[in-house]
């Protein structure tokens, strides 16, 4: 069930082939098996991916299906969409596999599946581009010879490009009083040239810890240039460690820079 986010439901049909079925965009899917979806759950909130390693997240969810309908009838398995409702016009990713199902009952079946998100290209497709990053609605789908069957609403999920954070505080040593200058960048993967790149004019935070404590406080908020860079001054106070700090956004997770310590005499 391997597609790009930017493939339809139909394109899962017609390419995919989880079934000999194609189904053109431009009219509605078939009557799909007759089975409902339940429980669908995606074990993570939020996936945090970088510029070109494979991430892989666990799936489950229940389908529920007439005694006389045979599971080997059909395919199966959970898919993230965008849009308001999951249809044959969604965008959607999806495993490379169906998932794999045991019967509790003669009606009930319970599953397991893997989403994999690929941001470097392979010899067939590229999974994820930049606009991928942010929320998708979880759903799940069946395929059989009649057609596809579809449920969204499970959920959310986000899809995060990775973020790297750096701080550097100079000169080492450096006399109580005397002006300290912090340096670093905020970089985050870009799933487009599957690269670290430099993430621009975002607030980021200086914080201090000195030297025998364990809580960090903000000394001050400052953007990142347009290159990602960070350079901000300080006046030497007392021994202990500076970092960035930065709080994350809709596409992005936080994250903290290691302290770099400053030696104050």
């Amino acid at each position: 069930m391997r597609v790009r986010a930017t493939t339809t439901v139909a394109a899962v049909i017609g390419a995919v082939a989880l079934s000999a079925l194609a189904v053109p965009t431009a009219q509605a899917a078939p009557a799909g098996p007759a089975v409902t979806f339940s429980n669908v759950k995606v074990n993570s909130k939020a996936v945090v991916i970088g510029p070109t390693a494979k991430v892989t997240v666990s799936a489950s969810y229940t389908v529920t299906k007439p005694a006389n309908l045979s599971a080997a009838s059909f395919d199966s398995g959970p898919v993230l969409y965008r849009g308001s409702t999951l249809s044959v016009q969604s965008e959607i990713i999806a495993g490379d596999n169906p998932g794999t199902c045991t019967a509790a009952s003669s009606t009930v079946l319970k599953c397991t599946a893997k989403i994999q998100f690929r941001p470097a290209e392979s010899e067939d497709y590229q999974d994820l581009v930049n606009s991928d990053a942010g929320t998708w609605n979880i759903g799940a789908l069946a395929v059989g010879d009649s057609g596809l069957t579809t449920k969204g609403g499970f959920g959310t999920i986000k899809l995060l490009r990775a973020s790297k954070l750096t701080a550097n505080a100079a000169p080492e040593p450096v006399r109580k009083g005397a002006t300290i200058t912090v340096t670093g960048k905020l970089s985050r993967a870009n799933w487009d040239s599957n690269t670290y790149a430099g993430y621009s004019t975002q607030p980021v935070k200086l914080q201090f810890r000195k030297a025998g404590t364990t809580a960090y406080t903000t000394v001050k908020t400052i953007k990142t240039s347009t290159t990602g860079a960070l350079k901000t001054t300080v006046k030497a106070t007392a021994d202990g460690y500076f970092r960035y700090s930065f709080a994350g956004t809709s596409t992005t997770p936080a994250v903290n820079a290691t302290g770099d310590y400053i030696d104050v005499r």
